[in-house]
């Protein structure tokens, strides 16, 4: 690893206390404010090709201004994965959209001087660790073949943002600012014990077929998740108003919204619509993709004993299944979900996944920006809930000099089912403005000491990103 001064990093920290108190804009003298940096361009280097069998690329604006945005692409599957059964990528993925046709974001960051850098994994499925050498690896050959960057940012989408997280609190010697977007930043022991609990109920109060843990097999997950997805729509399709109420309950036990980027879940038609739509995919997740996980780790990671099902439900959420499937449902189904069989961890493979998984400590070193959608199904709005009580705790002992910000875009009440919603709503569904603004919001936080304040965030957003400066999710749902 190229080594770094520490110095600067103490700096970042205190001028970003002094800034917030006196809203100046001063430039940090420490920092090189220089926006042409020399470099050695692509036609002498490889600026794509691949590492350890993870295939980089890297992209260099004309005026280099010395920073380097290093991106972690989201969970691609290892296999064929549901509901489109969509092939498994192993494309390089240097920012959001660019190898899709998309490249208005790519360009928008390259015209303002930054090298951008993406890798795939040398493998696919939960690969947080082969993410994180993914990463070193490419950012050790910037520095090799091109330059020393003077600024390091390292973002990411979904699985990218543990990623990132990841890594950053690897190595704040060379990282200077951190930005994970719609992130598992609870992490993997976190994320899949609430899948489990998800699947659990869908378990005990719709399918008792169906398997939980500990899949011999890509076929047999697969086959769990067909039976499981066709009897999800076929009890929608029914009409029978209790097991309607059974599938919003299944939503309700992890927490989940009552939007997609489909539907607004502005009627009880449209929420269980979306109630629909999100489980096709936990249950996915619960299925093929904890296969995929345990084959990785294992065995069983995950367990439930102990956990009181009955505190998951509001009173809100108990009146909505009331009046969906008559008096009493609520009550029912929560009786059901209290007497069923639980679940015990392996206690090896458990240790696994904390130890190589991505669970992030909190213990920030550097200006970390955090982005999330308010209804986000995949990973819940919650992650952030559970990252900021671990940032405050290292605060706290001390172990944490860097600071956190974190965003949240809302949808809009309706939108139509054709466009959907336009940000706020649905897996990593912001603008690109909005990923510019982070980015923007960042590198002025590292280079000049500025803290993002609320008008400062507002204007870099922008009307149309759907920030929201007033919203905050709730508790993680097992708390």
């Amino acid at each position: 690893m190229t080594p770094r001064r520490m110095l600067p990093v103490a700096l970042i920290a205190f001028a970003a206390v002094v800034f917030a108190a006196c809203s100046s804009t001063a430039a940090d003298p420490v920092r090189d404010q220089s926006n042409d940096i020399p470099f050695t361009g692509c036609e002498m280097v490889a600026c794509t090709g691949s590492i350890d069998g993870a295939a980089y690329e890297i992209l260099m604006p004309e005026q280099w201004n010395g920073t380097l945005l290093i991106y972690s692409h989201g969970y691609r599957p290892a296999q064929p994965f549901p509901p489109d059964f969509s092939p498994a990528d192993t494309t390089a993925a240097p920012v959001p959209g660019w190898n899709y046709g998309d490249k208005d974001l790519g360009n928008s960051l390259l015209s303002d001087g930054y090298a951008l850098a993406g890798s795939s994994y040398s493998s696919n499925g939960w690969a947080v660790e082969d993410g994180v050498k993914a990463g070193e690896q490419l950012h050790d050959f910037f520095a090799i073949n091109i330059a020393v960057p003077k600024r390091v940012y390292v973002w990411g989408d979904s699985l990218g943002g543990l990623v990132t997280q990841t890594l950053a609190e690897k190595h704040p010697d060379w990282i200077d600012g951190v930005a994970p977007l719609c992130g598992v930043l609870g992490g993997a022991e976190a994320n899949f014990n609430i899948a489990l609990d998800l699947a659990y109920a869908f378990k005990t109060l719709i399918d008792p077929q169906l398997k939980l843990t500990n899949f011999t097999s890509y076929d047999e997950a697969v086959t769990e998740w067909s039976r499981a997805a066709s009897t999800i729509v076929e009890n929608a399709k029914s009409g029978d108003t209790a097991l309607i109420a059974k599938i919003l309950a299944v939503g309700q036990v992890a927490d989940g919204p009552t939007q997609t980027r489909t539907f607004d879940g502005s009627t009880i038609q449209s929420t269980v619509a979306a109630t629909v739509e999100s489980l096709l995919t936990a249950i996915a997740y619960g299925t093929v993709g904890r296969q995929e996980a345990e084959a990785r780790f294992g065995g069983n990671f995950s367990g439930n004993a102990g956990v009181d099902y009955a505190a998951r439900f509001s009173d809100s959420e108990k009146s909505l299944l009331n009046t969906v499937g008559g008096d009493g449902t609520a009550d029912a189904i929560t009786a059901a979900l209290q007497a069923g069989p639980r679940i015990s961890p392996d206690p090896a493979a458990q240790k696994m996944i904390v130890e190589l998984g991505g669970n992030p400590s909190g213990e920030i070193q550097d200006p970390t920006i955090t982005m999330h959608t308010k209804a986000d199904s995949l990973v819940i709005v919650q992650n952030e809930s559970l990252f900021g009580q671990r940032y405050n705790s290292a605060v706290a002992a001390n172990k944490a000099s860097g600071g956190l910000v974190q965003l949240y875009t809302v949808a809009p009440t309706t939108y139509p089912e054709a466009s959907g919603a336009p940000y706020g709503a649905g897996h990593c569904n912001f603008t690109n403005q909005s990923r510019i603004a982070v980015i923007d919001l960042l590198d002025r936080w590292v280079r000049n000491g500025v803290y993002p304040g609320m008008v400062a965030i507002r204007v870099a957003m922008g009307n149309e990103s759907g920030y929201d400066a007033l919203y905050r999710p709730s508790a993680w749902p097992a708390q």
